[in-house]
Parts: C-alpha cells; structure tokens; sequence
C-alpha cells in the first residue's frame, strides 16, 4: 500500500539518527540537543510558511505538502516519538 512509504521514511529516519551517515538529516539530528532541535523547528516553520504559499498561489502544494510531512517526521524521530503512536491517534480522532 502506498502508505507505507511513511513507515520506510520513517525507518530511514531513526537509522540516520541511530547511525549517522553524511546525510542531510543525519547531520540536521545529530547537532547539539539544542541547537538540533531548534534548527528541526525552523525548517518546520519554513516548509509551513512554504506550504501556506503553495496553498494560496495554488502552485506545488503537493510538493510543499510533503516537505512539511517529511520534516515532521523528522521532528519526531529526533523527539523519540513513535510512528505507531502518531497513528494510534489518529485512529482515536476517527472514533
């Protein structure tokens, strides 16, 4: 299923963090604890501000979409947070 493409995304992303490599986000993950995750926030605050963009000029909202999701994922894997657990609740908001 298409959907599983988040799962590998997100598996991707918890092996970058758990075994750096010289990648764009083993490096964004492996920044002082600090510094990581405010750098994570701001990148999250752009794609947001980009998506926002795309939505209003109607232009690549599809591509500003997945920037967003991607770097929320990686807020997540850097926070700890399981994608199950982000699942679970949506499946709870569904009840």
């Amino acid at each position: 299923m298409k959907d599983e493409i988040i799962r590998e995304i997100y598996g991707v992303l918890k092996d970058r963090r758990d075994n750096p490599v010289d990648s764009y986000t083993s490096k964004l993950m492996q920044d002082d604890a600090k510094l990581a995750e405010d750098k994570i926030l701001e990148k999250i605050g752009e794609e947001a501000s980009e998506f926002i963009i795309a939505s209003k000029n109607d232009d690549n909202i599809v591509h500003e979409a997945a920037d967003l999701i991607f770097h929320t994922l990686v807020l997540l894997v850097y926070k700890g947070v399981e994608i199950d657990e982000l699942f679970d609740e949506f499946k709870r908001r569904r009840k």
